[in-house]
Parts: structure tokens; C-alpha cells; sequence
């Protein structure tokens, strides 16, 4: 029985020598990492993979102590150069002009594989191709930044361009009235938005996109240049749980949906849209691409592509040469 005694007392030991270092004391849990991280404009469904992440404890669990900022993507591109915001959600159509014109920022990591910016029209407005949209009128917020990019894309894809249809511009974002109301035949918008209110709203909708013909890179995670120099590990860290809250989503919806409305409790006022809509960015956060390489996958064949369209571009949004190399890392995905 002593024997037994002894055996027990001793494992106890081993396990306390264990747990100290080598002056007896409890070993301190290192601090955590700050990182500040700017999403879009206003909070949404759209990013419930970060407020997941934050819920979950994926971030605190990795040595992470993230706040979230909401800017618009020029600005959150301009915070990140600088070193302000440690890591953002920014488009890929934001990421190659800003690196041509110096700002120190790279592409880390894929969320959006598939572009979101879409042309959308009624059904019964007999709109079927970008071929279609030839002596239409379309609504766009204004004739600049990604939707605009796309456009151009899109209608190249048919041998048009932006003077072969009339434009009207919506800077109050108002180009879905427009076209419920007739005001336009067609209008730019994302696939996780308007085409999913309006078909709600029992409009059948056609979409159109330039996946096919120009993949333009979606939105993805962002970081500046001595960020990533002196925070590799916690942005590393940082992508890791980012792509674990995704695929708890892409298998369970309803824990995003629940994770964003703990944020913005508001969305429970209309739970069927919400879900609808999270549905709809789910569906862009994959591709042939990213299913045989990985959630996160950046694909530089694509981005080669968008360089080379992009810099061809009548109004210049790419100011000097850039290579994919200078784009994207690989650095942070698993």
C-alpha cells in the first residue's frame, strides 16, 4: 500500500516540475497579440466569419487580441499601408492599383474566390449575356472602383464597351429601386445582395459574371509589408482561425448568422433575408480553385490574368508595372 502511496506522490511531483520553471514558478502566460483588423463599411452578415472566429475564441486561443474597425476600401487599403490597421478585408481590384502607385500592402489570403461584383436585371427584361446589354441602360453607383472594373470586364468579354450602353449613376446606392422600378433595364451590385432581395421578393433575376472570361480577385485578407515583417506568426495564426470559423459556417449557417446578429442585433428583424444573404457569400467563398487547393487558395494564374486586363485599361487605374509576385504571399496560408 506504501509502494502504491509513493507511486502516486511521485507522478504528482513530476507533473508540478512539469507545469514550473526552473526556479519553481507557475510559467506566465505570454501576452497576447493585438491586431487590428478593418473590415467593410458597415457591420453585416457578410462578415460573420470574423465575428465567429471572435466568439468562438479561435482568436484568443491562438494568442490573438482582435478589434475589429469598419472602413470603406479605400480607406482600410490606405490604414493598412501604413501600418495602422494590421490586417484587412480589401478588394483584389483595390490591392493591384494601390501596389502600382506604392502603397506598401500585399494580397494574404483568399475569402471571396469568386468576384461578388455582378450585373443583374429582371428576367422578363430579356437580358441573358453581356452581349445583351448592348443599347441598354444600366445603374452603377459610379463609374469607378471594383463594380466599375467589372463592367469593363464584362462587357469586353462580348466585344463592347462602356459607350455601346447608357449609364446612370446611383451614389446613394439606390440602383436596385432603379431597376425594380423600370428606371434602368440592368445594374451593377453583388451576388450576396441584390439578386437575393429581389428574387425574395418573388422578381425572377438574371446575373451575370466575369469568372469565366476575366477572374478578377474577390476580396481577400490584406496586410502591409512591415506588418507582415514584424507579425508574421500572429497573422499567420490570425488567416488560420479566420479559415476555421469558414468552414464551420459552409457546414453550419445558422452559427454565422447567430454569430452576426450578437454583433448587430438588428439583422433579427429579418432572419429569412439575413440567412439568405449569408448563403449567397458563402457560395463566392469557394471555386474549382480553392476545392482543389484549399479554402484561402490564391490563385496567381488568375491575378496574372487581371494584371494583364487591368493594365490595358483606358482610364489607367494601374500607374506603373506590377507583377503578381508583388500582389500576393503565400506566406500565411496554411
Amino acid at each position: 500500500m506504501r509502494r502504491s502511496i509513493d507511486v502516486v506522490t511521485g507522478i504528482l511531483i513530476l507533473l508540478v516540475a512539469c507545469s514550473c520553471n526552473g526556479t519553481g514558478n507557475a510559467q506566465p502566460t505570454p501576452p497576447a497579440t493585438p491586431l487590428k483588423v478593418g473590415l467593410g463599411y458597415i457591420p453585416s452578415v457578410q462578415f460573420a466569419p470574423f465575428y465567429l472566429a471572435d466568439q468562438m475564441g479561435y482568436y484568443r486561443n491562438a494568442g490573438l487580441d482582435v478589434t475589429f474597425q469598419n472602413g470603406d476600401d479605400a480607406q482600410l487599403v490606405t490604414l493598412i499601408g501604413s501600418g495602422a490597421l494590421d490586417i484587412g478585408l480589401s478588394d483584389g481590384t483595390s490591392v493591384i492599383p494601390a501596389v502600382s502607385q506604392g502603397i506598401p500592402i500585399v494580397y494574404a489570403g483568399t475569402v471571396y474566390a469568386k468576384f461578388p461584383s455582378v450585373v443583374f436585371a429582371k428576367t422578363s427584361s430579356g437580358i441573358t449575356t453581356a452581349a445583351g446589354l448592348a443599347g441598354k441602360t444600366l445603374g452603377i453607383p459610379a463609374k469607378e472602383g471594383s463594380s466599375w472594373i467589372m463592367l469593363e470586364a464584362l462587357l469586353a468579354s462580348a466585344g463592347l464597351t462602356t459607350s455601346d450602353l447608357s449609364i446612370s449613376t446611383y451614389p446613394d446606392y439606390g440602383q436596385l429601386v432603379a431597376v425594380e422600378q423600370g428606371q434602368v433595364d440592368s445594374a451593377t451590385g453583388f451576388a450576396n445582395n441584390e439578386p437575393v432581395q429581389m428574387q425574395l421578393a418573388g422578381d425572377p433575376v438574371t446575373v451575370l459574371t466575369v469568372d469565366s472570361s476575366t477572374p478578377l480577385p474577390g476580396p481577400g485578407l490584406v496586410v502591409g509589408t512591415s506588418t507582415l515583417a514584424a507579425k508574421k506568426d500572429a497573422l499567420r495564426a490570425f488567416v488560420a482561425a479566420t479559415l476555421h470559423a469558414m468552414k464551420d459556417i459552409i457546414t453550419d449557417p445558422q452559427a454565422g448568422l447567430d454569430a452576426a446578429i450578437a454583433v448587430v442585433p438588428e439583422l433579427a428583424q429579418d432572419k429569412t433575408t439575413q440567412l439568405a444573404i449569408l448563403n449567397a457569400t458563402i457560395a463566392q467563398w469557394t471555386s474549382a480553385y480553392t476545392d482543389a487547393h484549399g479554402l484561402g487558395a490564391i490563385d496567381p494564374t488568375a491575378w496574372q490574368k487581371s494584371v494583364d486586363f487591368m493594365s490595358g485599361l483606358p482610364d489607367t487605374v494601374v500607374a506603373k508595372p506590377v507583377t503578381v509576385d508583388q500582389l500576393v504571399t503565400q506566406e500565411l496560408l496554411p
